[in-house]
């Protein structure tokens, strides 16, 4: 392959060389480059990888591709653009045969309900015979084969790949959520979504390491609906309006509001032992009844957006339903067996905008109470824990706050700044830094009628302390605590 087909869907200008180099492999890494690699030098947060050129020329690369004036070796040849990650992601296209043209691709973007939401598109459309790729935050799904994932959306070479891998698997079409840093990073561009779909805004991934502020924030989002053909927002979302300003794609609406095209109405909670879900009569573009094992109104979001997406697929109102009904999701208000006499269940809400949202929705099926067991992220916003210690002394009526991802801060630090916000309220809480501890306390002195929420890891199945993630799944603890109140002749919650 020539250089010259990498950039055919690029600006840029040759610094030193030709574009007619024989190329090999496109990296992006320094560490991979081989003999006839193109290497994209991308400015990063931690390193910058124009610092690498001489080490890569060394190894053999062919070609550089530069955002900066930069010196370099004789003999090698080099691409400047204006962005190299843009560049990456049209190079990366161009390396595997431009493989989103060959499938139709759903892209989710919002603060909540992307990864509910993917599943739920991806169950209905599967449920009628297509066969769908997905991508986001728990995993990369390619026909047979799951990957970790390390990143909601993940490196537009990774994208790319996913896309080669699933077209080859005989997928027609992908769901994948798309986060703010990955279009603000461009992993995303060029990909020619079919349909872009706005769940929600709220105050998050602001801080140093993410976004500068919330305009920020907002305007990344609306980069989606300049790239896909069919934008579907949440109308009801006070920030609707200021993220598609700019889009250039058809929009259609859904929520529980007159203006949307598709509408939710006669909301009901459905609440039975060891059950909790919702029901709601679709109305608007479509006319019919849902009911789905999911408790809540986000739930009703969720699922409304995903027959918004379906409905351009012409998926039959049945087979809608069916779906509906059977798709859970790891992590996402996953209830967990432990006792007869009280509900557990684990959730990935890790902000106070999600908190809130899941802590209201357990109030209207009315416990006796809701625990709430939750830690904060280290090297993240303080922002985040003071907001969700208030939020959890607001709507718990017992909170037991614990570590979460401590990362390179002390566990009782980040405690301590939860505290904070928690003093705001009147709410009851203590404090247990160990977070298997904090789980058997809060099993331990369950009572009839309570709701217990593990929230803030999901999905996740590790703590990450100092660099290192270690094992830690907290169905995994759960079942170790069982066990141990067991042995030590615990019986006054009935436990499973």
């Amino acid at each position: 392959m020539k250089l010259a087909q990498l950039l055919e869907r690029l600006e840029y200008e040759i610094i030193q060389g030709s574009c007619e180099t024989e190329i090999e492999t496109l990296v992006y890494d320094s560490r991979k480059v081989k003999a006839g690699s193109v290497f994209v030098c991308i400015s990063g947060a931690v390193s910058d990888g124009h610092v690498y050129i001489r080490q890569a020329a060394e190894k053999g690369a062919a070609a550089v591709v530069v955002e900066k004036e930069i010196e370099v070796p004789k003999g090698l040849t080099v691409i400047r653009v204006e962005d190299s990650r843009y560049a990456l992601a049209l190079m990366s296209a161009a390396y595997f045969g431009y493989p989103a043209e060959k499938l139709k691709i759903i892209g989710i973007t919002g603060t909540k309900g992307k990864t509910t939401t993917t599943y739920m598109v991806r169950s209905i459309l599967e449920g009628v015979g297509h066969k769908v790729g997905l991508i986001g935050t728990i995993e990369a799904i390619i026909g047979e084969k799951t990957i970790p994932a390390s990143n909601t959306t993940p490196e537009s070479y990774t994208i790319q790949d996913y896309f080669a891998q699933m077209a080859e698997a005989g997928c027609d079409s992908v769901v994948m959520e798309v986060s703010s840093q990955g279009l603000m990073l461009h992993r995303t561009a060029g990909i020619p979504f079919e349909i872009g779909i706005f769940t929600n805004l709220g105050e998050d991934h602001i801080g140093p390491n993410e976004h500068k502020d919330f305009e920020d924030y907002k305007r990344c989002k609306g980069l989606l609906f300049k790239q896909c053909r069919i934008g579907i927002a949440n109308v009801d979302d006070p920030w609707y309006e200021d993220v598609f300003r700019g889009a250039v794609c058809t929009t259609e609406t859904f929520g529980f509001s007159e203006e949307a095209d598709l509408r939710a109405v006669c909301v009901e909670h459905v609440s039975r032992p060891g059950y909790l879900g919702v029901k709601y009569h679709v109305s608007g573009l479509m006319d019919f009844d849902v009911e789905i094992d999911i408790p809540g109104e986000f739930s009703v979001y969720n699922s409304l957006t995903a027959i918004a997406v379906c409905r351009h697929f012409d998926v039959p109102v049945q087979s809608i339903q069916r779906a509906l009904k059977v798709a859970k999701v790891k992590g996402r208000i996953e209830m967990v067996p432990v006792s007869d006499a009280f509900t557990l269940m684990i959730d990935y809400a890790h902000n106070a905008m999600s908190l809130e949202s899941l802590l209201h929705t357990l109030r209207d099926y009315q416990p006796e109470r809701i625990v709430t067991v939750f830690g904060c992220g280290g090297n993240r916003s303080k922002t985040r824990r003071y907001e969700m210690g208030e939020t959890a002394g607001r709507l718990s009526d017992f909170t037991i706050i614990t570590s979460d991802n401590p990362r390179f801060e002390e566990p009782q630090a980040i405690i301590d700044d939860i505290i904070v916000g928690m003093k705001k309220t009147d709410g009851d809480y203590i404090a247990i830094c160990d977070r298997k501890e904090a789980i058997k306390y809060a099993i331990a002195n369950g009572h009839e009628g309570d709701v217990i929420i593990l929230a803030g890891k999901g999905h996740e199945t590790y703590q990450e302390i100092k660099g290192v993630k270690y094992d830690m799944d907290e169905r995994v603890l759960i079942q170790e605590v069982l066990k141990e109140l067991r042995e030590n002749g615990l019986e006054t919650c009935m436990l499973k």
